[in-house]
């Protein structure tokens, strides 16, 4: 495995521009996202690294697994599965969306209960259908640009029901999450990706402090926890505040 190059300027990009190559690369990273999550491949720092990686991830699971019944759940950018089987577990019904029909696909053949239904959608454009008791999404924050990230808290809004409750779970700045040859993460809020062939792509990637983030989102109408694990992963439980209306 090559090392990483020396790092180059980020380019600047419409937000519209780096959505779209956004999703084309998570189109074309379907088939070997998962090796990120199970730590193989690129991403292979040893067994002792793979073991704290999955004790945190376990952390995150048993903080679901306590919140249940989770009633109807909404699944955002659900990838290829790997919160959804723990989360129809959980779920009444379950719907999963995301924008690609690539990680769908694998999505589908991963999940077993006929309590998911799934559904492509682009989230920035999406409106919701329905009401859900619960919301969740993992690792897709970090992908919202900024210009979208309130619209996107408002769609959020409009989906969930009164009382209703919202999960999700991202990643911590540390370099030992990415693959060995990626480049040192910044501030930027733009990353280049590497595929396994080689090709590459920009995509929005921003690391939040958790306890500005939880500010933030007070001042949007949040009310709720944001909790962290030892090196990787912070994971938050919301609520809207009642009383507070959407700032215009």
């Amino acid at each position: 495995m090559n090392p990483p190059s020396a790092p180059r300027p980020m380019p600047l990009m419409h937000p519209s521009s780096l959505i779209d190559e956004q999703i084309a690369y998570y189109r074309a990273r379907a088939g070997e996202y998962d090796e990120w999550f199970l730590r193989t491949g690129r991403y292979d720092r040893g067994d002792a690294h793979r073991r704290q990686w999955g004790e945190e991830l376990d952390v995150i699971r048993c903080h679901l697994s306590s919140q249940a019944p989770l009633g109807t759940v909404l699944e955002i950018a659900a990838g290829t599965g790997l919160w959804t089987h723990h989360l129809a577990a959980l779920a009444e019904r379950l719907t999963a969306i995301d924008s690609s029909n690539e990680t769908l696909c694998l999505n589908r053949q991963k999940q077993g209960s006929s309590t998911v239904q799934f559904q492509k959608a682009d989230i920035f454009q999406w409106d919701p259908p329905e009401r859900f008791d619960s919301i969740f999404f993992g690792f897709w924050l970090s992908h919202v640009p900024e210009t979208h990230f309130q619209p996107f808290w408002e769609i959020v809004r409009r989906a969930l029901k009164p009382q209703g409750r919202v999960f999700f779970v991202d990643s911590l700045k540390t370099q030992r999450s990415t693959a060995l040859d990626h480049q040192p993460l910044d501030d930027s809020g733009i990353v280049e990706r590497r595929l396994n062939h080689g090709e590459t792509f920009h995509i929005v990637k921003r690391f939040f402090d958790p306890e500005a983030l939880m500010a933030r989102l007070e001042n949007l109408g949040w009310s709720g926890e944001i909790h962290t694990t030892p090196e990787f992963f912070y994971y938050g439980s919301l609520r809207l505040r009642d009383s507070v209306e959407c700032p215009r």
